[in-house]
Order: C-alpha cells, then sequence, then structure tokens
C-alpha cells in the first residue's frame, strides 16, 4: 500500500513511525511545507517527502492530514477529489464537513477521523464496567497540562493551540467528549466556570469547570486546563455499587473490591510509550487508530465518524460560550 502523510510535525512523525511498525512493506511519502522539515523527516524516517501535494508523482492509496487544524478542511476535500480513502487528525472546526462528507460518499471514498481514546483498552474497560453495572453514575475527570509545555520546541504563537478558534482547551474537549458521550451518554446539558490562571498572552480562557448531565441520567464534573505544570489525566467514577479510578495510563486503573474493601488493578493492555511526551500518550492505541482506518478502507464500520463529530463541535461551542451567570 502506497500512503501520503500530510504534515510532518509531531503527529505526522508518530504516523509514519507507527506505519512503519505495522507494515515494513508500506510505501509512505511525506509532504510539509516547510521545506527543512521534510529534509529532516526524510532522513530520519528513511522515505521521500516534498514540500507540496504537486511535486508528487507517485501514485498512493490514502493519505493521512497531520497537519494544524485549520488547514485541514480545503485538503481533505483536494485528497477526496483526487479519489484517496483519508484520515485526518482531529478537526477542532467544522469548516467544510458537510460538503467533504458529501464528497467522500460520492467518491465512495473513506473520511476517518481521529478520536484516539475510543482505541484505548482503558476506556472501553470503563465502558464496559459501566455498562454492566447498569446503575447511573457520577464522575470527575481532570485533564489538564500548562500550553508552552505541549511542544517546548515550538514558538507557542506559532503553534495552533495558542489561536483561540483551535485552542487548547478546545483541542482537550474534542479528544475527550467523544468517548465521555459513548460511555455516559448523549449531554443534556452543561453549566460552565471559565477563568484566566496563567500570564499567558491568551485570547480563550485557559480553566474550564464543566457540569456535565447525560441523557441516561449520569452527571460528571469535568476539569479541562492549560494551566497545570504537572500534566495531569485523572479519573474517578463512583455509584454505591462502584469505584473506579485512573490516572491516564494503562497501568494507573483501578476498581474498588466491594466485598473485600481493597483497590484492585485492572489490566489494561500494551503500553507504547515514546520519550518525550507524558506518560499518558500510550501510542499503542494510535496503532490500533491506524488499523481501524485500514479496515474501514476494507468496508468495517469506524467507531468515530464527521458526522458524530459535527455534534461533538456544536456541544464545545456551547461550552465556549456558556457561563453560570448566563443562565440565570
Amino acid at each position: 500500500m502506497n500512503i501520503c502523510v500530510i504534515g510532518l510535525g509531531s503527529m505526522g512523525k508518530r504516523r509514519i513511525r507507527l506505519l512503519q511498525k505495522l507494515d515494513c512493506r508500506f510505501v509512505i511519502i511525506g509532504i510539509d511545507s516547510n521545506a527543512e522539515r521534510a529534509r529532516a523527516v526524510a532522513d530520519e524516517y528513511g522515505i521521500d517527502c516534498y514540500s507540496a501535494f504537486s511535486d508528487v508523482h507517485e501514485k498512493f492509496d490514502c493519505v493521512f492530514v497531520c497537519t494544524s487544524p485549520q488547514a485541514h478542511s480545503l485538503i481533505i476535500k483536494k485528497c477526496l477529489e483526487k479519489n484517496l480513502n483519508v484520515f485526518t487528525e482531529i478537526n477542532l472546526i467544522s469548516d467544510l464537513y458537510d460538503e467533504n462528507i458529501r464528497l467522500a460518499k460520492k467518491k465512495g471514498k473513506v473520511l476517518f477521523l481521529s478520536s484516539t481514546p475510543l482505541y484505548k483498552e482503558e476506556m472501553q474497560i470503563i465502558d464496559k464496567k459501566i455498562k454492566q453495572n447498569g446503575k447511573t453514575c457520577a464522575y470527575q475527570y481532570h485533564v489538564g497540562q500548562y500550553l508552552p509545555d505541549w511542544h517546548p520546541w515550538d514558538k507557542l504563537n506559532e503553534f495552533f493551540v495558542s489561536n483561540r478558534n483551535t485552542n487548547g482547551c478546545r483541542e482537550f474537549l474534542a479528544i475527550e467528549l467523544p468517548w465521555i458521550q459513548e460511555t455516559f451518554g448523549k449531554i443534556k446539558a452543561v453549566h460552565v466556570i471559565k477563568t484566566n490562571l496563567t500570564d499567558l498572552d491568551l485570547e480563550f480562557p485557559d480553566t474550564y469547570f464543566i457540569q456535565i448531565e447525560h441523557e441516561k441520567g449520569n452527571i460528571g464534573n469535568l476539569t479541562i486546563d492549560v494551566v497545570s505544570r504537572q500534566a495531569v489525566r485523572r479519573m474517578e467514577i463512583f455509584n454505591e455499587d462502584l469505584y473506579i479510578r485512573w490516572d491516564g495510563t494503562p497501568d494507573s486503573l483501578y476498581e474498588k473490591d466491594i466485598p473485600s474493601g481493597e483497590l484492585k488493578q485492572i489490566s489494561a493492555g500494551r503500553y507504547i510509550h515514546e520519550n518525550g511526551y507524558n506518560a499518558s500518550i500510550n501510542e499503542y492505541a494510535y496503532m490500533k487508530e491506524i488499523e481501524a482506518f485500514l479496515e474501514a478502507i476494507k468496508g468495517t464500520e469506524p467507531l468515530y465518524s464527521f458526522e458524530k463529530d459535527k455534534e461533538t463541535l456544536k456541544i464545545i461551542d456551547e461550552i465556549e460560550r456558556n457561563t453560570c451567570d448566563e443562565q440565570k
């Protein structure tokens, strides 16, 4: 299979690295408008890289769109017009969603949207246990990391997470809300307190406290921030018959055994970690997601879609607009 990866930053390099692990026979081509970056990736991974789509003369079967989100919509459209199956990282904005959905259907091509937590074994275990329990539950979930620590090698004002429309809090929400809704039910209502706790020059709140009501009756407190100097992904789920705790890694999932009163660790699958990233970044889930895309090309239904993400982005828009004071 011939595969093109567009955007050779951290996510593009991750996809290349994992594709090479999946099948050494894949022929991978890289594209990045930054010629220096393209050369560096070509040297590091032993692949052909180009500075523009028009420079590529090889034919390929599918494309991974790993650029900044602002550029996704037009790149996706161009790739679909070229009859390519498309895998895209999270978009954060819904530009051309309806048009690209229609175009993919017209061309008979896969339009696959990343939602990595859905492929994490921890999330799948939590989902199964919540549904087996069958009772309404509550959860507390904190996801945060100081924004300049995300990519210390990049200038913050040149990194898309500092842009108001694609900001870091919005990215956290776009990552977490799909699996949260899959497990606890569609979101019925949100109540939001938001503020700024850092001295960073940001055009958006850096901290959100979000109370969530789900259609199934479950409730949650979700804290999202780009402030915490300790990168954190910490969750507690509880009702009278259930207590689950998770600290973001496969080895940190625990469930209380009610009869014995002991917290017991739950085995949560493989863990592949790349140096330089937070411990909660398990590359095995990213690999499973790539496998799901390749299966979708063969006809398997993906776990997530542009149609679902369109609704997720509407909720995020509401969270960004919403404050408790506005609801009084």
